[in-house]
């Protein structure tokens, strides 16, 4: 074991893990933040997305030693009241459905946006590749992400 202390959505967390152990189980079993859903566990999904950074990654195979100084954020820390422009163009244009993979696709396209405030259609589809839907919602999301860019671009 040994004691990390993060950087978890603008608050320093202390924490006695053992080094490998995935931030995806830091976030879900020390610290409670289960907005992070464990999809595949071999970062293939997408469902653990989280930004380091400025940067989404994969959670799950993302040892808590290699945070270091590194700012993490998670869904629950993206906005207090789920109003960031990606989170709002989710629910106008109705991407949910069973809702198991959105956190990691808003995050995905928070941090997209973030880096590229316009994106063409092809640089959504890039940046979104590899966020796996099972209810195949791919068109909302890309509208999505697409309405968001354009609130950011007006606000």
């Amino acid at each position: 074991m040994a004691l990390f202390n993060l950087n978890i959505n603008g608050k320093t967390q202390e924490i006695d893990v053992d080094p490998n152990t995935p931030m995806l189980w830091v976030l879900r079993d020390h610290l409670k933040l289960v907005g992070t859903k464990y999809g595949c566990g071999i970062a293939q999904c997408g469902a653990c997305t989280v930004h380091l950074g400025n940067n989404a990654v994969r959670s799950c195979q993302l040892p808590v030693s290699s945070i270091g100084e590194e700012k993490v954020t998670t869904i629950e820390g993206l906005s207090e009241n789920g109003d960031h422009p990606v989170q709002k163009a989710w629910l106008e244009v109705d991407v949910p459905q069973c809702g198991y993979c959105q956190a990691g696709q808003i995050m995905t396209a928070a941090a997209l946006l973030e880096k590229n405030p316009n994106p063409s259609d092809s640089e959504i589809e890039t940046a979104m590749n590899g966020n796996i839907c099972r209810c195949g919602t791919y068109i909302r999301i890309k509208k999505a992400v697409k309405m968001a860019a354009g609130a950011a671009a007006n606000s």
